[in-house]
């Protein structure tokens, strides 16, 4: 395993831990987002920045597969993925944000949002992350799914040349962090849902990594 990968499943088995722990953080963090009556997200700058931070990644991976398409047609260009970063690009946003996130504990853990919540003005009870015996059907609030596509940014930062490389991946980092905390203050995730599908896609990412590439020269 290589560092990355356990320091991400670390931070996994004791965000799990501690929310088990204390569910009322939850609750705690969630209220710093509500305010008179309502969540702060609701706002037209913030909707925009909501669809912002939802595109941004499929523009991206867009980007690159006209970039390797582009140099595989003869384009001369500084730089363009190879096909195993494109399959690396591919295979962790459909395997992250999209099988295990979206289409496995989305639709499959039936706890309520935020905003559906009792404490918030809802007509659901609130259910720790381990308790899938919410009042929500589909589509609900563990984990985020905007949060691990926005980790899943990690991705195309991680297979870019040298110098850009570091500050990509720091980007990235960012990018992910302000999704999370705008879905947060739309009352649409709670804080353990964000951590734990950002960090879904950073291990699916470090594994894909490690498969792809098992000398390390991504």
């Amino acid at each position: 395993m290589t560092r990355a990968l356990i320091v991400y499943v670390a931070l996994t088995a004791l965000t799990l831990a501690v929310f088990a722990r204390w569910p009322g953080l939850d609750l705690a963090v969630a209220h710093l987002f509500y305010d008179h009556g309502g969540f702060i997200g609701n706002e037209s700058f913030e909707r925009f920045g909501r669809d912002f931070f939802r595109v941004t990644p499929f523009v991206v991976l867009a980007l690159y597969a006209g970039l390797w398409l582009a140099k595989r047609r003869g384009v001369a260009l500084k730089w363009a993925p190879s096909g195993r970063a494109m399959i690396f690009l591919i295979a962790t946003i459909a395997i992250g944000p999209g099988l295990i996130v979206n289409l496995g504990f989305k639709d499959h853990w039936h706890r309520p949002r935020p905003v559906h919540t009792q404490e918030f003005g809802g007509p659901d009870a609130f259910r720790p992350w381990y308790d899938d015996r919410g009042a929500c059907k589909m589509n609900c609030s563990f984990v985020s799914g905007e949060a691990a596509t926005g980790f899943w940014m990690v991705a195309p930062a991680s297979v870019l040349p040298p110098p850009w490389r570091t500050p990509a991946i720091v980007a990235a980092f960012v990018f992910g962090v302000c999704s999370s905390l705008l879905r947060m203050a739309f009352g649409g995730h709670f804080l353990s849902d964000v951590l734990l599908g950002g960090l879904i896609s950073l291990i699916v990412i470090e594994i894909a990594r490690r498969l792809l590439w098992p000398r390390g020269d991504a």
